[in-house]
C-alpha cells in the first residue's frame, strides 16, 4: 500500500473525531482536526502526482474520505442547527443520487467513469470553504456574515449545476442500454 493511500484511509480515520467533537461541543478540536484533514488531502495528492504513486485504489479512496468528511460535518452541523438543514438535505442529496447512479449503472453492466467536472470541483471546494467558515466561526466565537451567506449561495449553485450534470451524463451514459 503506497503512502498517499495511507494518508487517505487516515483521512477516513478522522471523520468520527470530527463528529464526536462537533456534537460534543469541541469546537477548536473539530476545526483543527478538519485542517490536519484538509492538509493531508493535499499531501496525499502532491506525492501520488509528483511521486508517480497514484494507484486505482487512491482513485477510489480520496474522493470516499473527501465524501465521507463532507457529509459527516454537513450531517453533524445541520442536526445540531448550526447550518441550515435545507443546505445539508441539498448536499448530501446529491451524494446519494450519484451513489445511487453508480449502483445502477453497475447493475446493468454499464459502469461509469467518475471523473469530477470543473462544477463538481468548485462544488467541493465551496463546501469545504463553507465548512470551514462555520467551524472557525464556532471554534473562535465570531459572527461569519456576509460570508456565510454567499458561501452558502455558492454551495447551492454549485451542488445544483454539479447534479444536474451528472444526471444529463448518466442519462445520455445510460441511454444506450438494450440499444435505445
Amino acid at each position: 500500500m503506497s503512502i498517499p493511500n495511507i494518508i487517505t484511509l487516515g483521512r477516513i480515520m478522522l471523520v468520527p473525531i470530527i463528529v464526536w467533537a462537533i456534537v460534543s461541543s469541541q469546537m477548536e478540536v473539530a476545526f483543527t482536526v478538519f485542517l490536519v484533514a484538509g492538509i493531508s488531502d493535499a499531501v496525499d495528492g502532491f506525492l501520488a502526482k509528483r511521486f508517480n504513486m497514484a494507484s486505482e485504489l487512491g482513485a477510489l479512496l480520496d474522493p470516499l474520505a473527501d465524501k465521507a468528511l463532507l457529509v459527516s460535518i454537513y450531517l453533524a452541523l445541520g442536526i445540531w442547527g448550526d447550518i441550515p438543514r435545507w443546505i445539508v438535505i441539498l448536499v448530501v442529496s446529491r451524494d446519494i443520487m450519484i451513489v445511487a447512479a453508480v449502483i445502477v449503472s453497475w447493475l446493468f453492466d454499464k459502469p461509469v467513469e467518475m471523473k469530477p467536472s470543473m462544477v463538481s470541483k468548485l462544488n467541493t471546494a465551496a463546501q469545504v470553504a463553507y465548512a470551514a467558515l462555520v467551524l472557525a466561526s464556532l471554534a473562535f466565537g465570531f459572527k461569519s456574515g456576509p460570508y456565510d451567506i454567499i458561501l452558502m449561495g455558492l454551495v447551492t449553485v454549485f451542488t445544483l449545476s454539479s447534479v444536474s450534470l451528472y444526471l444529463v451524463e448518466w442519462l445520455r451514459h445510460m441511454s444506450t442500454i438494450d440499444g435505445k
